[in-house]
């Protein structure tokens, strides 16, 4: 028997496809055991309606689901966990992701999602990481055993702290590196390749960077960079038809590879695309700005719209999806090894990243947990982007263990578009102002 929590289960959405493939896995769905938990009671009575579907429709009803609402059944809800899968959003988009967006707008530095990096990551992060020190206290008392899946951005930085300021089992997982690979060919009219070809991926979270991608035997790197240089050649043109990857391309085309996260994401990764001096390159290289507050009230509407399909169709089914969840469970449960792409602390595993560094790279997974895979030095322009965003990934950790505000302006400071566009008295009082607004959901810095 395996009992599995989900902390944040309110994201109903995601737990369908987390839960949903470990009800569809033979290894696991015999006599598990599901505890639910968010702080959200009109949320989490949906997702446990939902869940009693798909238990009833794919499994017979064999698992047993129980609902945990607040912080005071927290315990009671990890108590004997086998793995944690945490899904949570602290401040959600009113009124954190609103702050996080708005305020760094009025001191001129425009994002685009800022969940990851950048001013909005950096908060997102301090405000995220007291509550999973709250988890990580209460799974080292309920259940020291179980190994924590974490979902939730910024990755890195979350998975980062957790790995070194806790003594919880953590593994990051994110659903860019599986994808990375097809998406591409398919994008550039090369779909016959997908299948039967081989590919690697290793660097950070978000940019991790395709190394490799063959098809039998033979290296496909060179026709990529030849379409998706001619591609993004006829998309720049004024007037032309813009692509959703033309950022991606443009960092394939100068550093040679192409990496996990999408254009909208890139852009704002990196110093050179949104540029309050260029304006111009938000339209060429088609970057869509504000672009997550515009997602969050989007999928607000679709759930008002998706709602009675999810949690009140009695006919409710599910096909396991590509999530890396419920394969890192069987692995654990049966013994048989797989292979993921997963976030664990370096340690070598990349020799020119830190070795403190939270890095996304294959790892196996047995009944022994997740272990990475010594993937070798990254090409040295790829170590080089990596380390720029290791910088403020690393400062940020140590902020938050700290609660230090200096090393909160330092983080700031070492983000390459925020030091791009803005000086170094601007950056500390945006970070003041952010503190501000933020409140009581980042007390005691010092």
């Amino acid at each position: 028997m395996a009992k599995i929590t989900f902390m944040g289960a309110g994201s109903t959405v995601f737990a369908k496809n987390i839960l949903g493939d470990c009800l569809a896995t033979p290894a696991l769905r015999e006599n598990l055991h599901i505890a639910l938990y968010d702080i959200d009671a009109e949320r989490l009575h949906d997702s446990r309606l939902m869940l009693d579907n798909l238990n009833r429709n794919i499994n017979e009803g064999r698992a047993t689901i129980a609902s945990h609402l607040g912080a005071r059944q927290r315990r009671q809800a990890l108590r004997g966990a086998d793995f944690v899968v945490n899904a949570i959003q602290v401040g959600g988009y009113e009124p954190s992701t609103v702050i996080d967006f708005e305020i760094p707008k009025k001191h001129g530095l425009r994002q685009t999602i800022a969940d990851t990096l950048g001013i909005g990551g950096i908060f997102r992060a301090l405000r995220t990481i007291p509550v999973m020190r709250e988890f990580a206290d209460d799974i080292e008392r309920e259940c020291p055993g179980a190994w924590l899946l974490n979902y939730t951005n910024p990755m890195s930085i979350l998975s980062g702290y957790m790995q070194r300021h806790t003594r919880v089992k953590t593994v990051g997982l994110c659903h860019s590196v599986q994808g990375c690979a097809s998406h591409l060919l398919k994008a550039l009219d090369m779909e016959d390749m997908v299948e039967g070809m081989q590919w690697k991926v290793a660097g950070i979270n978000h940019m991790a960077w395709l190394l490799e991608v063959s098809h039998q035997g033979r290296d496909l790197y060179p026709e990529i960079r030849r379409r998706a240089a001619r591609k993004n050649r006829a998309a720049r043109k004024k007037g032309s038809e813009k692509h959703g990857d033309m950022v991606r391309y443009e960092m394939l085309r100068h550093f040679g590879y192409y990496n996990t996260e999408s254009s909208e994401h890139t852009a704002e990764y990196h110093p050179y695309f949104i540029k309050s001096q260029h304006p111009e390159l938000i339209e060429e290289f088609n970057i869509p700005l504000d672009e997550y507050p515009r997602r969050c009230v989007r999928q607000i509407e679709q759930w008002r719209k998706q709602r009675d399909e999810l949690v009140n169709n009695s006919q409710l089914s599910h096909k396991r999806t590509h999530e890396y969840g419920s394969i890192i469970m069987e692995a654990m449960v049966t013994g048989r090894p797989v292979c993921i792409g997963g976030n664990v602390l370096n340690h070598g595993l990349i020799p020119n990243l830190p070795g403190n560094a939270c890095v996304e790279l294959p790892c196996l997974v047995d009944r022994s947990g997740v272990q990475g895979v010594y993937v070798g030095e990254l090409p040295e322009q790829l170590a080089a982007l990596n380390r720029t965003h290791v910088n403020v990934h690393l400062l940020t950790i140590e902020a938050a263990a700290t609660l230090s505000r200096d090393t909160v302006y330092h983080a700031a400071m070492m983000d390459p578009h925020t030091r791009a566009e803005l000086t170094l008295d601007q950056i500390r009082a945006m970070c003041d102002d952010l503190f501000e607004a933020h409140g009581d959901m980042l007390p005691g810095y010092r």
